[in-house]
């Protein structure tokens, strides 16, 4: 993993960069973050994720935590 840190792009994201994400990780345990997300990524923060950069499984917990329902 390399460029802007997941916390400061999450919050952020589109249903859709979201949607896009979540399917990826569904088929892969680290899967490279899809072009449209890497696309809003550089939007929201003014830098970039490599192509290759896959998703590491702290970026992976955040994400679940993030979508955790709250009593």
């Amino acid at each position: 993993m390399s460029g802007p840190a997941i916390e400061t792009w999450w919050p952020e994201l589109s249903i859709g960069a979201r949607h896009a994400l979540n399917d990826a990780l569904a088929e892969e345990r680290n899967p490279h973050l899809p072009e449209s997300v890497r696309a809003e990524i550089e939007s929201i923060t003014g830098n970039t994720r490599d192509a290759d950069d896959a998703v590491s499984d702290d970026e992976r917990e955040f994400i679940e935590t993030q979508q955790e329902q709250v009593d």
